[in-house]
């Protein structure tokens, strides 16, 4: 097969994406049009039918959907609040003690809602009265804010991880979860580190407000719930007690359950939640399914071993390769969302990656890792627009002070790039991988 044809695929598809033609569209437009020039157009249409029902054929993705309703439900049902008060508790003494508070908050909500961009909407809405209140620069507090708000989709439970393990052909998600936690809270120290230093050069004082310690076992204990779905459905995934599909369906269990003790859900709620799960989980099985479409249409074309030969001749050196690949995804990923990303980009540079030795638990912590930062970039970083929708901040500001964020984020990803015990270490010690 000609490999121009592979080229002229990926032309088409950078094509319709700068016409702001939906990312889904433009993969199962540019995938179907090439198909109908290697083969004949009813052949090229049922084939790629058949390829969008066998790519969400899978009982390992029924967990997205029921891992979004339960962080729809979580989401509407007072959680962000509760742990905003937990998150004051534990670093509400530190120089900027709001930034960091923003931070844990992020860590916490993004992991249970299992969205960036959700936990950069709750929990900078929810903070923005009171860094206004005690001084704090707009740009920088919502450059906080963007910056740590994809934490939580490296902590589990993550629909991303999800995503990979049935793209990669089926990577232990119960070790893809347990290895995503040191990698979601090094993002998250990343971003407090920068935010101490910042807020003791510029003079953010720490919290005046002093909690005792009766009030600091009321609001620890009305967080405890909310966190308590981490533990439920993470530890009996990591336990062997259910798989993650069970897991997702215990969830939506407990958040409508905790929902249903704050009484914080009514009929009309529910219904919203329900559409908009049913809204997203379409969108999302739609991408999956149109990315199955490509990708077999890329290896069909010999596109991903024409990348592997075009990458190993400028080096042999894995040193050399990883870099050039993180550069490469660092790029998409100012341009793409980190869903599509995962799809079209795991099978080209997985197996790379696998003949230089990394392991596909450390391969899926630097591609997510490295995916996160571009939804805190322009020009399409989704959290970047929602954090400055929130706080009323001017775009052109929050990007300058985003800046120094995303820079020592990228020697994080870099340490996890080359140090692979940071990935693999918990895996192991929990005799998941070998």
């Amino acid at each position: 097969m000609d490999i121009s044809v592979g080229f002229w695929l990926l032309c088409l598809f950078l094509v319709l994406i700068a016409f702001s033609v939906p990312i889904a569209i433009a993969i199962a437009m540019s995938s179907l049009v090439i198909m109908c020039t290697i083969m004949p157009i009813e052949v090229a249409f049922m084939t790629a039918g058949q390829k969008i029902i066998t790519g969400i054929d899978s009982f390992s993705l029924l967990a997205i959907p029921f891992f979004i309703l339960a962080g729809n439900i979580m989401n509407r049902g007072g959680i962000a609040s509760r742990l905003v008060d937990f998150a004051k508790i534990l670093v509400g003494r530190m120089p900027g003690s709001l930034c960091h508070v923003n931070v844990i908050a992020n860590m916490l909500f993004g992991s249970v809602s299992g969205s960036a961009v959700a936990a950069a909407a709750a929990v900078g809405k929810t903070l923005e009265p009171e860094l206004e209140k005690e001084g704090y620069d707009k740009s920088f507090s919502t450059a906080v804010n963007v910056a740590s708000c994809p934490a939580g989709l490296l902590i589990p439970p993550s629909n991303s991880l999800i995503v990979f393990s049935v793209v990669s052909g089926g990577t232990s998600i119960a070790a893809l979860f347990i290895a995503g936690y040191v990698p979601g809270i090094l993002m998250g120290l990343t971003c407090m580190v920068l935010a101490y230093f910042i807020a003791k050069k510029r003079g953010y004082r720490n919290s005046d407000q002093k909690v005792t310690p009766s009030q600091a076992f009321r609001i620890t204990l009305s967080a405890i719930p909310s966190l308590g779905l981490i533990i439920v459905v993470i530890g009996g995934i990591i336990g062997g007690v259910f798989t993650a599909t069970e897991g997702a369906c215990i969830a939506v269990l407990y958040a409508f359950g905790l929902s249903l003790c704050y009484r914080s859900l009514t009929w009309s709620t529910m219904r919203t939640i329900l559409v908009e799960t049913a809204e997203i989980t379409g969108i999302m099985l739609f991408l999956i399914g149109a990315s199955t479409i490509m990708s077999w249409a890329m290896a069909f074309t010999g596109l991903p071993s024409l990348i592997s030969e075009w990458m190993m001749s400028i080096s042999d050196n894995p040193i050399i390769i990883f870099i050039l690949m993180n550069l490469i995804l660092l790029v998409v990923g100012m341009f793409m969302d980190l869903t599509p990303a995962v799809l079209i980009f795991t099978p080209i540079f997985m197996p790379i990656a696998e003949q230089l030795g990394m392991h596909p638990i450390h391969f899926a912590m630097m591609i997510i890792f490295n995916l996160c930062i571009g939804i805190a970039t322009p020009p399409v970083g989704t959290a970047l627009f929602v954090g400055c929708s929130v706080s009323n901040a001017k775009i052109e500001d929050v990007i300058k002070s985003v800046i120094p964020f995303c820079a020592l984020l990228i020697v994080t990803l870099l340490a996890i790039t080359f140090i692979p015990s940071i990935s693999l270490a918990l895996p192991r010690a929990f005799g998941l991988i070998q």
